[in-house]
């Protein structure tokens, strides 16, 4: 693919219709959709968008599972100029209404009906200003004045589609950082493009592969690395919808899968399946995977075992457009367990000490990241782009690592007190805020514990308001309700005071070591 830069998400639909017009793009148990219909059905859906008054640069939040509907809702949001906000789907209606606001969402994409949740009904009581349409992707039946996507789809209104830049905003994924507050990390055309050829090139991706994306489209990992970069290579992507390591051993035998990324629990739940005796799934070849730790075992078993060919290991955030490093298939088990590899082309790495000073090669230190892969900045919030990203251009990613002489980095803390729950990243100053909400409680401090199945989950140390009581299922069950699954603490412990040095912080060292 060449002249990169100027070419954007609608420019490279466009052109792989043009090549692989009958050839599969997506895969769904209810429908198979061409590269050719794939361009044809989101230019449709866009005319109807900018006919209903979306402009260039307005932005439009999709908050679904892994599903075609998705990706065409996507697309056609690109060609009409707009700005794609996806939206975590175990979020709830609080959760979720404040990255629609904080965005200024016009239109809403969702569900009426998965695992049992109505996603509008989420919604129903929550102040909404700049929301004018919602659609529903899985539904005939709308509100009054809503779009039914179904139709969109197959009817074309005569409309112009406007210019779109390479530096045109593409989408804005909230993160939350250490802050508490989630934040919108806005990436361009060009960034998503480029960051997203050079990895599937990387990494061996081709139009004979068959790609189930489990990772979740509303993360940069199922949506640039799945079926953004799927459509790249002019791959066949398999949407997957819900976690299930039985299912998903049931498609890779069935669709001859050969790509499949995801975070090691994927991987450690398949080799523990009893399917993988009775059923084939040597079509496997390519395995993409990222954490802190990862045992040299299962890199082992996933070569060994799996029978993939390919199995690299790599480090990215949001802010870096999803990719900072990565392994090379090449690398030996050892490397690709304990290490993410080193810097992409066109992008700088380097850890620094406490003073800004780069510390020697093996020395632990913050890992900065500097190219063009990190982002412009956070959307409408100019004090937390500052703060994230020095004069020069370096974003400070609060995460601790070592490179070693071979420029390869070591993660050894992911952000000072981030910990991750089953591949998802949990931030306790989120969690707190959350929890603070609750009218019986005065102070929380929520820390990261280690659990056999989850990686880490969390547990939460209460302190009660005065003469109020509260019970450990009755906050657990209120939990459930306010916030997303992977956040919920699965312990809780009453404590009368938290510990605290002089400036009144939160020694959350002592907590961890009491745990």
């Amino acid at each position: 693919m060449n002249d990169l830069e100027k070419l954007t998400i609608p420019q490279l639909v466009k052109t792989q219709a043009e090549k692989l017009t009958s050839k599969s793009a997506l895969i769904s148990e209810s429908e198979t959709i061409s590269f050719g219909d794939l361009d044809i059905f989101s230019t449709n859906i866009a005319s109807h968008l900018i006919e209903h008054g979306i402009l260039p640069g307005d932005r439009a939040a999709i908050w679904a599972p892994n599903m075609n509907e998705w990706v065409l809702a996507a697309i056609a949001i690109h060609k009409a100029g707009g700005v794609v906000v996806p939206i975590n789907t175990r979020m709830k209606g609080k959760e979720a209404a404040y990255i629609l606001n904080n965005s200024e969402a016009k239109i809403l994409f969702s569900v009426k009906k998965f695992l049992g949740i109505d996603f509008f009904e989420l919604l129903k009581d929550e102040d909404l200003p700049y929301l004018k349409m919602q659609v529903s992707l899985d539904s005939e039946a709308t509100s009054s004045g809503d779009l039914i996507f179904s139709k969109l789809k197959i009817n074309p209104l005569d409309t112009e589609l406007p210019d779109i830049n390479g530096n045109d905003m593409a989408d804005i994924i909230f993160t939350s950082g250490t802050t508490g507050k989630p934040k919108g990390v806005i990436s361009s055309h060009l960034q998503n493009i480029k960051v997203f050829d050079y990895w599937s090139k990387y990494i061996g991706l081709n139009g004979n592969d068959r790609y189930l994306i489990v990772n979740p489209f509303f993360h940069t990992f199922g949506y640039k690395a799945g079926w953004l970069a799927s459509l790249m290579r002019g791959a066949t992507a398999y949407p997957c919808p819900i976690f299930d390591a039985d299912k998903i051993i049931q498609t890779i035998n069935e669709h001859k899968i050969s790509m499949l990324p995801g975070p090691p629990t994927l991987y450690q739940s398949i080799l523990t399946s009893d399917l993988i005796h009775t059923l084939d799934i040597s079509s496997l070849r390519l395995g993409v995977t990222g954490a802190a730790s990862i045992p040299v075992q299962l890199i082992k078993d996933m070569k060994e075992r799996l029978g993939f060919e390919t199995v690299i290991t790599a480090y990215g955030l949001t802010e870096s457009t999803g990719v900072v490093t990565m392994c090379t298939p090449d690398d030996d088990y050892e490397t690709i367990a304990t290490t993410s590899g080193c810097a992409i082309a066109d992008v700088q790495v380097k850890c620094v000490d406490h003073e800004g000073q780069k510390v020697t090669a093996g020395e632990p230190g913050e890992i900065l990241v500097k190219g063009y892969n990190i982002t412009q900045g956070y959307f409408n919030n100019p004090e937390a782009t500052q703060e994230a990203i020095d004069s020069d251009g370096w974003l400070h990613t609060g995460d601790i690592g070592i490179l070693d002489q071979n420029g390869y980095i070591k993660i050894t803390d992911r952000s000072k007190d981030m910990f991750i729950v089953g591949g998802f990243n949990a931030y306790p100053a989120e969690i707190e805020n959350i929890l603070c909400d609750h009218s019986a409680i005065s102070q929380v401090a929520v820390i990261g514990i280690a659990d056999k199945r989850m990686g880490e989950v969390a547990k939460a140390f209460i302190v009660l308001k005065p003469n109020h009581k509260l019970e450990k299922d009755s906050l657990l069950k209120w939990s459930k309700d306010n916030m997303a699954n992977y956040k919920v603490p699965r312990e809780i412990e009453f404590v009368n005071e938290l510990p605290t040095n002089a400036a009144g912080k939160v020694m959350k060292y002592l907590l961890k070591d009491d745990s």
